[in-house]
């Protein structure tokens, strides 16, 4: 009889394993040499790809200070002819011709009147440089109204939420450089959530806090506004004025042509914010105004409005 052979059992392996173990030394170091070499170019690829990204983001900060740099060209261009045309009325005011006809002395005086009408005259001097005085300090009293009286400032929105009574309303955390960040309530639903946060952004921080169904709000955020073709404030173009690049929570917004340090709180029964509103808009380029002058943080450039240029600023 002939015998029976069972067939060889195999195992299972996984695939490679065994071929390699089938390799010599020196060829499954060739191996793994190969692998490592294939690693590091992988990461050299990725270091690559990330150097080209950097490059990207700097190539675009550098367009926008080169933006800023021309912009402040122009404001200082602006500041010069304006000091010149100071100079030259300063100039025209103290004339010699001017002065020495204010200075020359009465040759030829007239008599001398009656001491009753002498004492009356007096009087009557007195009396006028009292009301003169009086009207003088009067004027000086008066508080003006010009964009000085507001404290805009840059902030950083650190933290946005929607609001728990209004969807169409963010409550957001700011910024400001202060101890502790403010909230601010805004309707700016055409916004995006996810764009405003860790944005700069062009704040009024000196108006009275109020409550917005149930939330206090300590300050506002300004926006360049442009109405649709309907005229309805609810469907309108709405944007950030966006600071200039290397701008940090914390920095003033001033205006050249107008100097002073702001209220420290506005007053709601002198409405400065309301009279001074309609003088705000971006001009051409964008640039946001009062009354033509840019605002400008000090150093660092101009606050603009990205695209809408000739709109009102709320």
């Amino acid at each position: 009889m002939a015998e029976k052979h069972n067939p060889p059992h195999h195992k299972h392996s996984v695939p490679g394993l065994s071929a390699l173990g089938k390799l010599d030394p020196k060829e499954s170091e060739m191996i793994m040499e190969y692998f490592k070499t294939q690693v590091l170019l992988l990461k050299d690829k990725e270091l690559l790809q990330k150097t080209v990204r950097e490059e990207k983001k700097l190539l675009v900060e550098n367009a926008k200070l080169k933006k800023d740099i021309s912009d402040l060209k122009i404001l200082l261009t602006e500041k010069q002819q304006k000091k010149k045309a100071k100079a030259a009325a300063a100039s025209k005011l103290t004339a010699p011709g001017s002065t020495a006809a204010l200075s020359a002395p009465d040759t030829n005086p007239k008599p001398g009147p009656v001491r009753e009408r002498d004492g009356r005259r007096r009087r009557g001097e007195r009396k006028g440089k009292r009301e003169r005085t009086n009207s003088e300090s009067a004027l000086e009293e008066e508080p003006r109204m010009d964009v000085s009286r507001l404290d805009l400032r840059i902030g950083r929105i650190v933290g946005v939420r929607y609001h728990p009574l209004a969807g169409a309303l963010y409550v957001q955390e700011v910024d400001l450089g202060e101890p502790a960040p403010r909230t601010v309530v805004s309707a700016l639903r055409h916004i995006p959530k996810e764009q405003l946060q860790g944005r700069l952004a062009v704040l009024l921080c000196n108006v009275r806090p109020c409550r917005v169904k149930g939330v206090v709000s300590t300050a506002m955020v300004l926006c360049g506004s442009a109405p649709n073709a309907h005229d309805n404030d609810d469907d309108a173009q709405v944007e950030f004025l966006e600071p200039p690049t290397n701008a940090v929570p914390g920095d003033r917004v001033t205006f050249y042509d107008y100097p002073g340090e702001p209220d420290r709180e506005l007053s709601p029964r002198e409405k400065v914010w309301e009279q001074i509103l309609p003088d705000l808009q971006t001009d051409s380029r964008g640039v946001a105004t009062y009354r033509g002058v840019g605002f400008e943080v000090r150093g660092k450039g101009l606050c603009r409005a990205p695209t809408l240029t000739n709109s009102s600023i709320k």
